[in-house]
């Protein structure tokens, strides 16, 4: 009943950012702005607040974050070795590789942990997912650039990862641990701010996934927009889960970087796969149809999760 009562709120206002767009009360015009806002400013606010006020010796897991990055990694493997055996064009194969792998931590990831497990959850997914945008972001231009190897593209992939130097998500996870792990307090009036402008993270990036969502470009590319879902949203979090249970993690200890793995694929595929000579249209229609369907495997995984818990105690 937890599960449910926590992941339907999450979708029903996924469903209403969708069906605002649809009435005009979310015009296009009105989406990028709006999710750089959230970009730059809230999620990295929230970020900074759960971190910093946490203890990094009580919430970092060693091994759950670099199973966590092993998982990921086998993704983007996995993903490579399925779009050379579908022989996928080159633009269209990095897309399919980076959108099989790259997840959404900031807009679904990291609510769906606030609201599962509380701040606690929050602090340690928070952690997990600075290193994790990390990998993804440098493994999604790799295989974006040796797959459509566009002319002047090494200038390119440098500029681009100067720009993930300036992450704002990653820079705010770090500038929390510096922050938590120094004991660094921080002032009332700075933190009651951040608290507020963070504060709207979690409904207003939901609203856009929604708003973003294209039901088009899903059936256009329905075969190997299924084949990238069916990696994102199944394989990868079934490869983390069983390198956790492997090594003996319990449920608390592995659940924030699950929730992770499980998640749809990111926004910023579509605008690498656009800045990189990928495929934006595919980008778009995978991010569509994972969000839809992460609504069921995000019930799976934590109900399995669950059952888990219950025979290990």
């Amino acid at each position: 009943m937890g599960i449910i009562t926590t992941i339907v709120p999450i979708f029903i206002v996924v469903a209403i950012g969708w069906l605002a767009r649809r009435r005009g009360f979310i015009p296009m015009e009105f989406l990028p702005p709006a999710n750089r806002l959230v970009y730059y400013l809230a999620i990295p606010a929230m970020i900074f607040c759960a971190i910093s006020k946490g203890t990094i010796r009580q919430h970092f897991n060693t091994a759950g974050l670099l199973l966590t990055l092993a998982a990921v990694t086998s993704a983007y493997l996995m993903a490579w070795g399925v779009s050379h055996l579908d022989r996928m064009a080159g633009a269209r194969a990095g897309t399919f590789i980076q959108s099989a792998a790259h997840g959404n931590q900031g807009h679904i990831g990291l609510p769906l942990a606030f609201y599962l497990l509380g701040q606690s959850g929050l602090v340690k997914a928070s952690i997990i997912a600075g290193f994790v945008m990390i990998l993804q972001n440098v493994l999604s231009v790799w295989f974006l650039q040796t797959q459509a190897a566009p002319r002047g593209s090494r200038s390119g992939t440098i500029d681009i990862l100067l720009k993930l130097s300036g992450n704002p998500i990653i820079l705010s996870a770090m500038t929390g641990i510096l922050f938590a792990f120094f004991q660094i307090p921080v002032p009332i009036v700075l933190q009651r701010s951040l608290e507020m402008l963070g504060g709207m993270a979690p409904p207003m990036a939901l609203l856009l996934i929604g708003a973003s969502l294209s039901i088009r470009g899903m059936r256009r590319h329905f075969r190997p927009a299924m084949g990238a879902v069916l990696i994102k949203l199944v394989v990868l979090p079934a490869i983390g889960l069983l390198l956790y249970l492997k090594l003996g993690l319990t449920a608390d200890e592995f659940l924030p970087g699950l929730i992770l793995l499980a998640s749809p694929s990111a926004t910023v595929t579509f605008v690498m796969a656009r800045e990189m000579q990928g495929d934006p249209e595919f980008a778009v229609a995978t991010i569509s149809a994972s969000t839809l369907f992460s609504a069921a495997t995000f019930s799976l995984w934590l109900m399995l999760v669950h059952w888990i818990a219950l025979a290990a105690g």
